[in-house]
């Protein structure tokens, strides 16, 4: 692949310079993503950044890197597969970051933060046995590089963790990992969901009535994509007790309505897309490292496979 025209979407001139000396004999065009034109997509061989401009169409380059891990927002326009451009993705310490996040909130859950915060502020003292993470069931929906490192954290702890995944590969880290057409018996006796799923046809709304009844008061964490949940089917889940509480990173939209129910609820923690937020440098890093595996004909891990949609 011949990259020799670099077309960056966003001002981010400052934070490129410690890379320049390995870019240099590249030619780098930095343009905010709303001033993009044609002439700057005719000129580019590669496109980079967040998200697509107005100007942009697969066809117009030879390859994209979308800083982001997620490139549901490049894969809505139409035209990947017939015109053989490579689309590339970010891969960072999203997973350990992921991992933290929903770490934080399991170890509240379980050291009963919410109550005892409650019993300071009647003082009263009534002490409660935090239960161990050791004797908790986690099944995390989608077992790829985020997935699996949250699964290494949580075993550690010597909690039982299963996955579901498009495959039912078995892999590292997993006590047991089932397609989802085989996933009912390992849903069933979760305490925690943890849904890291990227949005493709197959992951919209999968979390529906049909799985939400097979919870028994447990614990839902989305730190995937807010599209992959029917928010009206969550609300009825917590309502009847399927679900005890949801921590909602993620929303079909962003930010989240005022109007929305979910801002009301005691049982349902939001937090602004924060559990696993893009560092500038590390995109580039990822970037630079990806043009190089180009420039030597190498497989690429962080290639998007359209079928999958990721």
């Amino acid at each position: 692949m011949n990259i020799q025209n670099i077309l960056v979407a966003g001002q981010y001139e400052s934070a490129f310079q410690q890379y320049l000396l390995h870019l240099e004999k590249y030619s780098l065009r930095f343009q905010s993503t709303d001033m993009i034109s044609e002439d700057d997509m005719e000129w580019a061989d590669a496109y980079v950044g967040f998200a697509p401009s107005n100007a942009f169409h697969p066809s117009k380059v030879r390859w994209t890197h979308a800083f982001n891990a997620g490139v549901n927002n490049f894969l809505s326009i139409d035209g990947w597969e017939k015109s053989n451009t490579t689309l590339t993705r970010t891969v960072s310490d999203f997973g350990e970051k992921m991992s933290e996040y929903c770490l934080s909130y399991i170890l509240k859950d379980l050291q009963h933060h919410k109550l005892l915060q409650a019993q300071q502020k009647d003082k009263l003292w009534s002490p409660k046995a935090p239960a161990a993470l050791k004797d908790q069931t986690i099944t995390i929906f989608g077992t790829g590089e985020t997935g699996k490192v949250i699964a290494k954290v949580l075993s550690g702890f010597g909690t039982t963790v299963y996955g579901i995944s498009s495959s039912g590969e078995n892999k590292q880290y997993f006590k047991q990992v089932n397609r989802l057409e085989s996933s009912k018996p390992l849903i069933e006796q979760s305490d925690y969901i943890i849904s890291t799923l990227p949005l493709t046809q197959r992951t919209e709304n999968l979390f529906n009535e049909q799985i939400f009844r097979c919870l028994d008061n447990a614990y839902f964490i989305n730190v995937g994509r807010g599209q992959g949940v029917d928010t009206k089917h969550l609300i009825n889940a917590l309502d009847s007790g399927k679900v005890r509480h949801a921590v909602l990173d993620v929303f079909e939209s962003e930010p989240l309505p005022k109007s929305s129910e979910l801002w009301h609820r005691e049982d349902v923690t939001i937090t602004p897309h924060i559990s696993a937020l893009t560092d500038l440098d590390d995109a580039i890093s990822c970037f630079c490292n990806t043009l190089e595996n180009i420039e030597r004909d190498e497989t690429l891990s962080n290639q998007v496979d359209f079928s999958k949609g990721y």
